[in-house]
C-alpha cells in the first residue's frame, strides 16, 4: 500500500540524509497515514479511510460527507 493521503494526496518527499563527514544518501520523508473509520450517514455504512494526520484534522473541520465527496471527485474509491 503506497503512503498517501485519500483526501489530500499527501505523498512521500525524498532527500537526503547528511552525515557527520557530509556524505549524502537517499531518504524518504512518509507523512503520518492512519486508517480511520467514520459512519456514513447518507449510506448507512462505515467507510475506512486512509488519511494523513492533516486529513483527518480536515475531516473534523469540514465533516465526512464533504471529505468523501473530495476524494470522490478526485477519483478516489470508497
Amino acid at each position: 500500500m503506497s503512503a498517501h493521503c485519500m483526501l489530500t494526496g499527501a505523498r512521500p518527499g525524498f532527500g537526503n540524509r547528511i552525515s557527520h563527514s557530509h556524505r549524502r544518501t537517499s531518504r524518504r520523508f512518509d507523512p503520518n497515514i492512519q486508517r480511520k473509520r467514520y459512519w456514513l450517514p447518507s449510506e448507512g455504512r462505515h467507510v475506512r479511510l486512509r488519511l494523513s494526520a492533516r486529513g483527518i484534522k480536515t475531516v473534523d473541520t469540514i465533516g465526512v460527507e464533504a471529505a468523501v465527496a473530495r476524494i470522490r471527485a478526485r477519483g478516489g474509491k470508497v
